[in-house]
């Protein structure tokens, strides 16, 4: 198909796919004459897959083109799952160490991560990004007075470890290594906001509800803000 075609199959503006293509993003065509190249279904798929890394994923272009250097990159199942997890953003990470003037909540943090996983006998390394971005959470929430209560962090963790098999249930169907980690790009990094708005209609729920059982009853809601 010519890059019209592909356009109008992936909702992909032309001159976008134009762009990935210049950024390295979406391999090249197969070229027809010293003009026009013929693009495939795997180029319909790494379009979508971008589109859905940099709009619902929120990534920019830089992380984009990691998340997808380590899909290309993957020659096994399990390394194609790891590849991905680290290649994506981490939170809390970005906000760095904890500075010259550290006020003791840093070490606190780092033997809390060290107990829980300790506790949970889950495999991280402490080189793990993730451990050095729950660290991080975990320090912040120190400062502000509001850690978690003794127990809370398990069973919060225990929640997440069932989150973590759902999920690796949902891309554990593909044996191809490089198809693997794309739907694991979709699971870990376009499903993370289904599970967090899932996460806050929960919320929602248990408040409304106990208002009721305050007897204020749940009333109307907050008003939608406008557009």
């Amino acid at each position: 198909m010519k890059i019209s075609e592909l356009s109008r199959r992936t909702g992909v503006p032309v001159a976008s796919i134009k762009y990935f293509l210049r950024q390295g993003l979406l391999p090249a065509g197969r070229a027809t004459s010293a003009t026009i190249s013929e693009y495939g279904d795997e180029h319909a798929q790494r379009l979508r897959l971008i589109k859905a890394l940099t709009t619902l994923g929120g990534l920019s272009i830089a992380a984009t083109r990691d998340v997808l250097g380590a899909v290309d990159q993957a020659d096994t199942s399990e390394g194609a799952l790891g590849a991905v997890s680290y290649a994506l953003p981490v939170p809390v990470a970005a906000q760095g160490g904890a500075g010259p003037e550290d006020d003791g909540a840093t070490p606190a943090a780092a033997a809390e991560v060290t107990e829980l996983l300790t506790a949970l006998d889950w495999q991280a390394p402490d080189t793990s990004p993730h451990v050095r971005g729950l660290t991080t959470a975990l320090r912040e929430l120190r400062r502000l007075d509001a850690q978690y209560g003794p127990g809370e962090l398990a069973a919060y963790a225990r929640l997440a470890e069932g989150v973590a098999r759902l999920d690796l249930e949902r891309a554990a169907v593909l044996e191809d290594p490089v198809a693997l980690a794309e739907r694991a790009v979709i699971v870990f990094a376009i499903c993370a906001p289904v599970f967090e708005l899932l996460r806050r209609l929960a919320q929602e729920d248990q408040v409304r509800r106990r208002l009721m059982d305050d007897g204020a009853g749940a009333g109307p809601g907050p008003a939608a803000p406008r557009a």
